[in-house]
């Protein structure tokens, strides 16, 4: 009890902000003894601060306490297609370093650099390794509870690349697929938040989705739940870089929208240069043809998770989602508007996301964070959580007031 009340006030404090004392009472539906005397342990603990005074209905100031943003240090990584960002940063989510490193998939590598770039960030930062409360890493592919990878489309096949990671540090090591730490970052902090039911979809070379279900992400029995971008599309269509014929991916990833604009101009295009297409005014019929066509695939794909998850909400980004939502986002509306029951889709709003393409390893730094308040700051005696945050739940204690 005393550790899911710790968890209940933590949660709190961490996604609402400051807050007073009699604020964590009526928001967790804790007694205000309670609360004073878990506070009172997390003060003196260093895991909470007081940081200023509000106003009161004509009584003392109120102190607002905060997470503190020193407690301990995260540290987060995206792992893309042919780069890595490594990412530090603090419990107020403020970015304290950042490295980059390019990469040709080969695991032994990529591990390499992330210890690399987490010592980097670290030294950055001026730091111990012992400040640092764990280290998240976004990959693309299938990600067990172990941190065990599988990735068709890379060649990983069942990579431990928790246990590589684990072998170097003594940081706690959290792995994750990266659309879903980049769903986890919008989520929290961007055009998911206060959403329960909602998918965020990841679009770039690859695409994914991350699914949330009554404000909880959704991993299915064998963690590959979300693996949106290998739906099918059009039977026995464009071979996908999975193997299979006809995904969704081989039609609105980054790699698949380059291909067509090339048969449809006659020009060599690579994905890099698909935002700079998309921002030239006016474009031509040739492009405009294509990407209209790409906003219908993607319509018809989402207009997929609508009657399957019924979602209040879904967001749209990744470093080709949100540079093509941003110029064809009424074009993808209309799409899912079309494909979908119309009841669920008059229920679900179609947004860009608000974050950036660095959201992945934002999400990724979160993971550890997540684990910290499920726990309540409290060492914990069970495996790691690695899953979407956890909401302020009401706790088994009720206010007597």
């Amino acid at each position: 009890m005393r550790r899911a009340n710790r968890s209940s006030l933590l949660t709190d404090l961490f996604q609402g902000g400051l807050q007073s004392r009699q604020q964590l009472a009526g928001t967790t539906a804790l007694s205000q003894a309670s609360v004073s005397n878990l506070i009172g342990e997390m003060l003196e603990e260093g895991l909470v601060e007081e940081a200023g005074l509000v106003g009161s209905d004509g009584g003392r100031p109120r102190v607002l306490l905060r997470v503190r943003p020193g407690f301990r240090y995260i540290v987060g990584a995206d792992v893309a297609e042919t780069r890595i960002l490594v990412e530090l940063y603090d419990l107020a989510m403020n970015r304290l370093a950042a490295a980059e490193f390019e990469h040709d998939d080969d695991p032994e590598q990529v591990a390499g650099l992330l210890i690399a770039g987490l010592g980097a960030v670290i030294a950055e930062a001026k730091l111990e390794e012992s400040q640092v409360l764990g280290f998240g890493v976004g990959v693309p592919g299938v990600v067990d509870q172990d941190g065990v990878v599988d990735a068709q489309s890379t060649g990983w096949d069942a990579v431990p690349l928790g246990a590589m990671l684990r072998a170097a540090t003594e940081v706690p090591i959290f792995v994750e697929n990266g659309a879903k730490t980049f769903g986890q970052a919008e989520m929290w902090f961007g055009a998911g938040r206060g959403a329960r039911h909602a998918v965020i979809i990841m679009i770039g070379t690859g695409v994914g989705a991350a699914v949330v279900m009554d404000g909880r992400g959704y991993r299915g029995a064998n963690s590959n739940a979300g693996e949106w971008g290998h739906t099918t599309l059009i039977y026995n269509g464009e071979l996908c870089r999975c193997g299979a014929r006809g995904c969704l991916e081989a039609y609105v990833g980054a790699d698949g929208i380059a291909r067509r604009l090339a048969a449809a101009t006659g020009e060599e295009l690579t994905p890099d240069l698909l935002p700079r297409l998309l921002a030239t005014d006016p474009m031509s019929a040739e492009a405009t043809e294509v990407f209209t066509e790409t906003a219908g695939f993607l319509g018809a794909g989402i207009a997929d998770l609508i009657n399957l998850f019924s979602p209040e909400r879904i967001v749209l980004g990744g470093i080709a989602g949100s540079v093509f939502g941003e110029r064809f986002l009424a074009e993808i509306r209309d799409a899912a508007a079309r494909h979908a029951l119309r009841r669920p889709y008059a229920l679900t709003s179609i947004e860009l996301c608000a974050l950036g393409i660095d959201a992945v390893a934002m999400g990724a730094a979160t993971l550890p964070v997540a684990q910290l308040l499920a726990e309540g700051g409290l060492p914990e005696p069970e495996e790691p959580m690695m899953a979407m945050p956890p909401r302020p739940r009401r706790p088994p204690e009720r206010s007597r007031r």
